[in-house]
Parts: C-alpha cells; structure tokens; sequence
C-alpha cells in the first residue's frame, strides 16, 4: 500500500502562511542546499492539494510538478490549465483511501491545513515531515486546524542546518 507523507514548512509558531495567504517569508535555501526536497521528491509520483494551495502554487510561475500525477481537491473549479493535474470533486477521505490502494510511490501531501486535517483524523497520513522555519509570524494560516486530534506518533529522524531550519520527521 502506498504512503501519504505530509511534507511542509512551519513558523517556529506554528503557521504555514501568512495572513494574506502568502509564503514570501520562506527562506531561499544557501547555494548548494535543498533540505533533502530532491531526495524526498525523487520518492514521489503524486501530490495532494487543496484549491487555494493549488492557486497559490501557479502564481510562481512554471508548474513544478509536471511529471507527477496532481490531485486537487476542489468543488469550485471546473478545468486546470495544467495538464498533470486531475481537479476531485470527491470526499478527500474516500478518494483517498482508494488512492492508497493503487500501485504506485510516495503520495505527498502538499496542503493545505484543510485538506489535511480530515486525511490526519482519518489516520490516512503515514508520515509528516515538518520543516520548521526560525522564523515567528505572529499570525497566518495555521499548520493545526482546531480540534485537530492526532493519533500517536513516533520519531524517524531529525535534521539542523547552521541557517536555523530544522526538519521533525515522524511516522503517524
């Protein structure tokens, strides 16, 4: 069965964006480093995104995920100009649960907060790989949607940078 890893960056306070929806406060990585995103990314076949994560990944122009297959979780849209990806209409819970049935590598798990808390309750992500970011927003849109129960933990790994970044890799 394949795996749903929810790979993202954080706010050493806990937010994923700012409050205007932005990213601009991510960090560029130093010459030479990627944090592991190439490896990561070399495992992956198939990414998981809400609309507004959706929209907001086109605003940078090319789209990065070409050669994989894209589902975007979305009752509003009605076509994607991007050809790789595939607009679901469906219960992320469900589709996803089948999903996982298929054949296939590594399911990431884009974002955002919404989408992922039902995945999270339903016990249907194996593995977070947290990026926290030495940096405090203050406000924004949070990693944790409220209520949001998650089951047990246990700890793969952990990484530092001498920039401050700290990746917190768990198994759910």
């Amino acid at each position: 069965m394949r795996k749903v890893v929810f790979y993202i960056a954080a706010s050493l306070d806990g937010y994923i964006a700012s409050p205007d929806g932005s990213v601009d406060w991510l960090p560029a990585p130093p010459p030479g480093e990627d944090y592991g995103y190439a490896d990561f990314l070399a495992t992956v076949d198939a990414t998981l995104q809400g609309r507004t994560t959706y929209e907001q990944v086109l605003t940078f122009g090319e789209w990065p995920y070409p050669t994989l297959t894209n589902y975007v979780f979305s009752r509003q849209l009605a076509q994607s100009p991007v050809p790789s990806v595939q607009l679901v209409a469906d219960d992320p819970v469900q589709y996803v649960t089948a999903l996982k049935q298929h054949p296939g590598g590594t399911i990431w798990l884009i974002g955002g907060s919404s989408l992922a808390a039902p995945l999270l309750a339903a016990g249907l992500v194996d593995e977070l790989m947290l990026f926290v970011v030495p940096q405090v927003l203050g406000a924004g849109i949070p990693l944790w949607q409220p209520g949001l129960r998650l089951q047990p933990t246990r700890l793969l790994h952990t990484r530092t940078w001498p920039d401050g970044m700290a990746l917190l890799h768990y198994q759910l």
